[in-house]
């Protein structure tokens, strides 16, 4: 919206022009996007603690989460808004990715909401039925595949780091890729949300780096020198990683160990959803393995763990997700915080080593 008032006056005052610089506007939107959530945080942490919308305590997990009972949970829905007010005001509104972008957002954010709400507000420990969840993240993802692959004609190749020459089409295939790596993001980032603060620095190193991936993507000279599939509109979702950046950073001055909130549901399926777009968009789909390997480490650990407990009757981890493992093994939570942190800048730092490795 800004960028629309503010730049056609650059013919008046030339320093308006800097606002049609993808870069600038990245980092407005980090900042926009930053002091909203400050500025409203510590009055939603005070609604929903007067609502007493807090978090249900697994009796089954580590016995040191048990005094987090009462901490509010569904700080998503002013991380969504944050995120979207950010978009709308920075982003060039003509650009469809953006739409793509905060459809996905907002539709995967719905899903958690009534998630949350239900077990939050009506006190059904049950929430959302898990196989009505699928369904309709199933169909929101064919929503947005059918029309990027449809309507948009996205490249449906596959690009891998280190192997130039092997680019496989998987053609109308493409859909069910799109489906597994929306879905299956979502839902890991969804399971990383286990302890305060865990999931916000792996959310924004993987936006961040998404964020250099699409801007290269959608800059026909970069992409060519670094050879780099060209996607003509992805350069624009690099504000919109900015803007989820710079959300993820206010957020965690609230969630960080011990948390005053927790994300919920609300935040964790829409930004997990979220990625997993902003992965196709910049044609490294591939690349996500690597990016947001924390959440696949942590959704492996549950796969490995329910299959080896049903047809052995063993476990594998002390319990699942992985970073209740460590926990049980005696490690502070604070400690598996920022453990996990450390991997998680690591994957991000190889994944930008592959820029020059293909």
């Amino acid at each position: 919206m800004l960028y629309h008032l503010l730049y056609p006056l650059h013919d008046l005052f030339g320093g308006f022009n800097v606002v049609k610089y993808i870069t600038f506007r990245s980092f407005v939107a980090l900042f926009t996007s930053l002091f909203l959530f400050f500025a409203f945080g510590g009055k939603w942490i005070a609604y929903l603690k007067l609502k007493q919308f807090s978090q249900i305590i697994r009796d089954d997990g580590p016995q040191t989460h048990l005094g987090k009972k009462g901490t509010p949970t569904m700080g998503g829905v002013l991380l969504v808004g944050c995120i979207t007010v950010s978009v709308l005001l920075w982003t060039n509104l003509t650009n469809s990715f953006v739409w793509a972008c905060l459809f996905v957002l907002l539709s995967m954010s719905a899903i958690g909401f009534i998630d949350d709400y239900r077990k939050v507000v009506k006190k059904d420990a049950k929430g959302f039925p898990g196989r009505y969840k699928i369904i309709l993240e199933v169909i929101i993802c064919l929503v947005v595949a059918l029309w990027l692959y449809g309507y948009q004609g996205l490249d449906t190749k596959l690009y891998f780091p280190f192997a130039k020459g092997f680019q496989p089409d998987l053609s109308a295939g493409y859909l069910f890729l799109t489906l597994f790596v929306v879905v299956g993001c979502a839902n890991a980032v969804n399971l990383t949300d286990g302890l305060d603060g865990l999931v916000s620095i792996p959310s924004m190193t993987s936006f961040s780096t998404y964020a250099l991936f699409t801007y290269i993507a959608g800059n026909a000279v970069i992409s060519n020198y670094l050879q780099l599939p060209y996607v003509s509109q992805a350069a624009e979702v690099s504000v919109v990683c900015g803007a989820v950046a710079g959300a993820l950073l206010a957020f965690l001055w609230y969630n960080a160990y011990p948390a005053d909130i927790f994300l919920g549901d609300v935040g964790a399926l829409g930004l997990g959803g979220l990625l997993g777009l902003v992965a196709l968009m910049a044609k490294q789909e591939i690349l996500l393995i690597m990016i947001g390997g924390l959440f696949v480490l942590e959704t492996l650990s549950v796969i490995t763990q329910v299959i080896s407990f049903k047809f052995t009757g063993q476990r594998i981890f002390r319990m699942a997700p992985l970073h209740h493992h460590f926990e049980l093994k005696g490690w502070s939570e604070p400690k598996v915080i920022v453990r996990f942190w450390i991997i998680s800048f690591i994957l991000a730092l190889l994944s930008l080593a592959t820029l020059k490795l293909r």
